[in-house]
């Protein structure tokens, strides 16, 4: 939640946050200009193009991955990840560039690369040299705010141990009244005495985080509490519910919470999509030669077609043809799929080392391109094995509130290949709704990383 508003530096939040975005853009201009002094360089138009371009990607980035958001709420290591994704978004972005224009001989590579790896180098010493700044003047008291928290059950042990958690909030826990803590009438004692405090301007935030069957208590508090100048915030009671992701918007005039939402709406969603453009463009040019070349093995080892085509569930469980090198010597897509086992029949030689470092997946990045399919995203399986597991696995179907993807958090984890017992599949959905419930942009890219490292293979693999 964002407490941000008010204390010492509220009158002045747009005018810093203005200076943040400026500093950011000097650095990036700054290191660059600095390494052509460096290397003794004269200056290029194509070096004020590719800094335009670097700076028009990293304005942009910035919205979409919220760079500048109250650091309040924003963990050190969170915003430092997101600094260097959205650098290596900017990185791609004028490789793809200098690739489509074929200029990169015109280009100091020693220039782009010393600016490449120091720019993101000091963006995030900048950075944590502010926040240690805040931290010192916050433990002296300034920019710090007085909050009480009063509720009960899990939303209230929340609430309270995420303020104290995080001392870099600028958040001063004076006092917790706890509902189940004391007895009814010491319960509505300390309420009186905490109104008393804010009439008289003793506390700047109060949290109530209370069950939604005390929803009178809630109201009866927010009406005392009206008559004073403290910030007061209500939290509501989401634990109750099985949360997939959760957002709010408007009916109309009216309020809503969704409580199963698709992730990837909005600037996310933009997001998601430029970053399977990307990474699956750059892929799909590194690896053009080798799928050439496996194609080529494919047709003179067994007969039949190069790539196999299967019907899966795609977004919203519609169905989609997914891409993939044939590695078996049949191809079967009926209502009876029996799943891949080991030592299987129907398995080529080919297809068993294809299958083994997954190398026959890569026609699914044309998939990405195509918009059926993410590079990151829960696995899809076989229509007729998503009929016989969704009435058994409960929520199943909600890993297609998003797109199925080529690599996953499941299969980084180990929960790949035959699953042959309903408990495998059931730890399979369960990193699946974890990853949608937790995506980010930078849990993409460390999928990605361990996908390269250690995810082409395993012993789960036939």
């Amino acid at each position: 939640m964002d407490v941000s508003q008010g204390g010492i530096i509220r009158p002045f939040g747009p005018v810093l946050d203005s200076l943040f975005r400026l500093t950011d853009w000097l650095i990036i201009a700054g290191v660059f200009l600095f390494f052509v002094w460096l290397y003794q360089l004269s200056w290029l138009d194509a070096y004020t193009i590719a800094l335009s371009i670097a700076l028009l990607i990293f304005v942009f980035g910035s919205e979409i991955l919220a760079l500048y958001r109250s650091w309040r709420v924003s963990s050190l290591g969170s915003e430092l990840s997101r600094v260097w994704l959205l650098w290596l978004f900017v990185g791609l972005g004028l490789l793809l560039l200098a690739y489509a224009t074929k200029t990169s001989s015109v280009y100091s590579r020693r220039l782009m690369l010393s600016w490449l790896i120091a720019t993101p180098a000091t963006l995030s010493l900048v950075r944590i040299i502010i926040r240690e700044l805040l931290k010192y003047l916050r433990a002296r008291g300034f920019n710090s705010r007085s909050a009480v928290v009063v509720g009960d059950g899990e939303v209230f042990s929340y609430v309270r141990d995420t303020i104290l958690g995080s001392p870099g909030m600028g958040v001063d826990l004076k006092a917790v009244i706890d509902w189940q803590a004391g007895g009814n009438q010491d319960f509505y004692a300390m309420i009186d005495s905490l109104v008393k405090r804010a009439r008289q301007g003793g506390v700047d935030l109060i949290y109530i985080a209370l069950p939604a069957e005390q929803a009178a208590l809630v109201r009866e508090l927010v009406s005392k509490l009206s008559d004073s100048t403290a910030s007061v915030f209500v939290v509501p009671d989401l634990f109750m519910f099985d949360l997939l992701t959760s957002r709010w918007s408007k009916l109309g005039s009216v309020p809503v919470i969704g409580v199963r939402e698709d992730p990837f709406w909005g600037a996310a969603g933009l997001a998601k999509r430029a970053e399977d453009l990307v990474l699956s463009s750059v892929i799909l040019m590194v690896v053009a030669l080798p799928m050439m070349l496996i194609a080529i093995a494919i047709k003179l080892t067994s007969p039949g077609p190069i790539l196999f085509k299967q019907h899966r569930y795609g977004l919203d469980g519609k169905e989609i043809e997914v891409w993939k090198f044939r590695t078996m010597s049949v191809c079967e897509d009926g209502a009876e799929v029996p799943q891949a086992k080991k030592n299987d029949p129907r398995i080529t030689k080919l297809g068993a080392w294809l299958r083994r470092t997954s190398l026959d997946e890569l026609p699914q990045f044309l998939n990405v391109l195509q918009g059926n399919m993410s590079v990151v995203g829960p696995r899809p399986h076989a229509i007729a094995h998503n009929e016989i597991y969704r009435p058994q696995i409960y929520g199943y179907m909600s890993r297609h509130k998003v797109k199925p993807g080529i690599t996953g958090w499941a299969q980084v984890n180990g929960w790949r290949g035959e699953t042959d017992t309903i408990e495998k599949m059931e730890k399979r959905v369960e990193h699946d709704m974890a990853y949608i419930c937790n995506w980010s942009l930078a849990l993409d890219l460390k999928i990605v990383l361990l996908t390269m490292f250690k995810g082409f293979s395993g012993k789960n693999a036939f």
